[in-house]
């Protein structure tokens, strides 16, 4: 058994399909429904030119796993995601062997009386009982591929070392096939919400971009390419009070999609103007604990 060929640098540079400038990245973007600043959309245009992982970073709610996706879509990509979580070890992240198809082999070549454990050993440990997880479909798929991989935060630590030879050299290395490399160059997003300090060694094999609450702006303009039927007016009003609501040092800002849950159901109910009584009555589409519920009650309605 031999591992796949070390691709050679020509084909390792050819990456996804790469956006040409902030602008292009911008306008490509807005086609699939993600409304980017110049910030965002200069990080993004890099990373695809140079074929660097691009780290994410912000609060929970901000539209980093949607930037992914949308990226993707702009660049009609298969989207890989890799939920991380506390525990996720290396059969989930990168790949298992298929054991029952293993046994299953094993039992077979006994009932035909063939002795040769060594044969039975090298077959049962070749590709065909592979089980690809997301990192390994990733570097192994021929088509243009987005991989993403999502709260990276939440990993632990230790954990944490599985991403660095893939994101360092785009390879895995499995014991019994010898080291696997990329047929090419995926398109790598991290997301976090830094809940926990990344690693220096991981934050240095990517660029960095910082996503936070979009300007009052840059929400209207999310919310009425997102909410049909929505008026230029109400959206700005929802942007605005959203914005309100989170100056006021909650226990949980309303996230983007939040957002746009609320001003879905403004649209639903045929509102035009948004009100006091609106807000105190649709807070709970906004907000997800009772303090921060009742600290808003308390600022829109004044002693």
């Amino acid at each position: 058994m031999s591992a796949t060929q070390n691709p050679s640098p020509l084909v390792m540079a050819s990456a996804v399909t790469t956006f040409a400038n902030i602008g292009d990245t911008q306008a490509r973007l807005a086609e699939v429904g993600y409304i980017s600043d110049p910030q965002i959309a200069g990080v993004v245009s890099l990373a695809a030119q140079l074929g660097k992982p691009l780290l994410a970073e912000g609060p929970a709610g901000t539209g980093k796993t949607e930037l992914a996706k949308a990226i993707a879509r702009s660049l009609n990509a298969r989207l890989i995601r890799l939920q991380c979580y506390e525990g996720l070890d290396e059969s989930r992240a990168l790949y298992e062997w298929d054991y029952r198809k293993q046994l299953l082999r094993i039992q077979a070549a006994r009932q035909e009386a063939a002795g040769d454990w060594n044969a039975i050993e090298e077959d049962i440990f070749g590709e065909e009982y592979l089980l690809h997880r997301p990192l390994l479909e990733a570097i192994q798929a021929e088509d243009d591929v987005v991989l993403l991989i999502d709260e990276v935060d939440r990993l632990d630590i230790e954990t944490e070392a599985l991403l660095l030879e893939i994101l360092s050299d785009f390879q895995v290395s499995i014991p019994e096939l010898g080291t696997v490399h990329a047929k090419q160059i995926p398109l790598v997003v991290l997301t976090s919400n830094n809940s926990r300090d990344l690693s220096e060694a991981l934050k240095r094999r990517c660029l960095f971009m910082h996503v936070g609450y979009p300007t009052v702006e840059r929400e209207r303009e999310i919310i009425l390419a997102a909410v049909p039927g929505i008026t230029e007016n109400l959206a700005e009003q929802v942007a605005r009070i959203v914005r309100t609501l989170r100056d006021l040092n909650l226990k949980k800002s309303p996230s983007v999609s939040e957002t746009l849950d609320w001003a879905r159901a403004l649209v639903l109910q045929g509102k035009t103007e948004v009100t006091t009584d609106v807000v105190l009555e649709h807070l709970s589409v906004l907000l997800k604990h009772q303090t921060d519920i009742e600290k808003a009650t308390e600022e829109l309605t004044g002693p």
